[in-house]
C-alpha cells in the first residue's frame, strides 16, 4: 500500500505556524501569542492566540492533526465513494482581527487531508489559501495582495492564479447578501492534479506567500488615525465575518461535524462585533465605498497587469 510522507507536512505546518506567529508578533511590537496545546478524541494540535495587541485585537494561528474512524457528511457530499472510510487531516489555519479599521482582516489555512478506503490506496487532496477582508480599501494594498498571490501561483503553471483566484471569489460569497467577503485571494481545495511533492511544495509556497502578501499592508495602514465612527463601522462589518463562517463555511462545518475542539474551531470570530437593523451608510460616504470592492474583479485586469 502506498505509504505518504505525512510526517513531513506535519511537521512543516507546525514550522509555518512558528514563522507566521513570529511575523504577526514582530509587526505588533513584539506581542506575545500565547501557546495552548490540547488533545481531544480525535488528535492533538497547538492553538497560537494573541489578544489585544498594539496593531491586533486578536489573531490566532491553530495547528491540529486528527484522525477519525469515519468521513463527516461535510468531506464526502462530493466524494461518496469515501463515505465511512478512516481518515486523517492536519493543517494550519488563522484568521487576524486588526484594531485599526484601516488594517484588512485576513485569513489563511493550507491542509492535508488523507481518506483511507479499506482495500485500496489512500486518496489524498491538499487545500488552502489566503484572502483579505478590509474595511476601507486602498488600491494600493489590493494589488500588492493580489500580485504576491500571482507570484505564489506562476510557478506552477499559466492560468493557476486566475483559477484559483476565481475560485477564491465563488468560495468566499454570502450568497444571502449578494456580496464577497472581502477582495479575494486565492483558494483551492481536492488538490492533487500534480504529484504528492508538487502539491506539498504549492502549500508550503501558499504559506510562506501570507506574511509576503498580508504584513507590508499592516505596515503601511497600522498607524492611521481613525475615530468611533470608523471603529463602528469596523465592528459592523466583521458581523458578516460571523455570517460566513458560521452558515457558509465548510471548514468551520467539517471540524463541528468531526468533532473537533470548538475552541479552535470557532477561533476565527471577531473578539468584539455588531449587528445593526437594516443599516445602510450614507450616500457618498467612505462606508459607502467599501460596497463597490465586494464584487468579483479582476484586480490585476483592471489596472492593466
Amino acid at each position: 500500500m502506498q505509504t505518504l510522507p505525512v510526517a513531513a507536512v506535519a511537521a512543516f505546518l507546525q514550522d509555518a505556524q512558528q514563522d507566521i506567529t513570529a511575523a504577526l508578533a514582530a509587526e505588533d511590537g513584539g506581542a506575545h501569542f500565547a501557546a495552548d496545546d490540547w488533545h481531544s478524541r480525535l488528535g492533538q494540535g497547538r492553538t497560537m492566540v494573541l489578544r489585544d495587541g498594539a496593531v491586533f485585537e486578536q489573531a490566532g494561528v491553530n495547528f491540529s492533526h486528527v484522525q477519525g474512524k469515519a468521513m463527516p457528511a461535510s468531506a464526502t457530499a462530493h466524494r461518496p465513494e469515501l463515505a465511512g472510510a478512516p481518515f486523517e487531516a492536519m493543517g494550519v489555519s488563522l484568521v487576524v482581527h486588526p484594531k485599526n479599521p484601516y488594517v484588512p482582516t485576513s485569513h489563511a489555512n493550507v491542509r492535508l487531508f488523507v481518506a483511507y478506503p479499506a482495500g485500496a490506496a489512500p486518496v489524498w487532496w491538499f487545500g488552502g489559501g489566503f484572502d483579505l477582508t478590509p474595511f476601507y480599501p486602498f488600491q494600493e494594498d489590493i494589488l500588492h495582495w493580489h500580485r504576491t498571490a500571482r507570484e505564489v501561483c506562476a510557478p506552477f503553471g499559466e492560468g493557476v492564479y486566475a483559477e484559483f483566484k476565481n475560485w477564491c471569489d465563488d468560495y468566499f460569497y454570502l450568497k444571502h447578501r449578494e456580496e464577497t467577503r472581502g477582495i479575494g485571494g486565492l483558494f483551492y481545495d481536492d488538490l492533487n492534479r500534480w504529484d504528492f511533492d508538487t502539491c506539498f511544495d504549492f502549500m508550503t509556497t501558499v504559506a510562506r506567500g501570507y506574511v509576503a502578501a498580508y504584513r507590508p499592508i499592516v505596515a503601511r495602514r497600522k498607524d492611521t488615525p481613525y475615530g468611533e465612527r470608523e471603529r463602528q463601522f469596523q465592528l459592523y462589518r466583521r458581523g458578516r465575518y460571523v455570517e460566513f463562517n458560521l452558515v457558509w463555511d465548510r471548514g468551520t462545518l467539517f471540524g463541528l461535524q468531526s468533532g473537533g475542539r470548538t475552541e479552535s474551531i470557532l477561533m476565527s470570530m471577531p473578539p468584539l462585533v455588531r449587528f445593526e437593523y437594516q443599516y445602510a451608510p450614507e450616500g457618498g460616504s467612505a462606508e459607502a465605498r467599501l460596497q463597490d470592492y465586494l464584487r468579483a474583479r479582476d484586480w490585476l485586469g483592471e489596472a492593466g497587469e
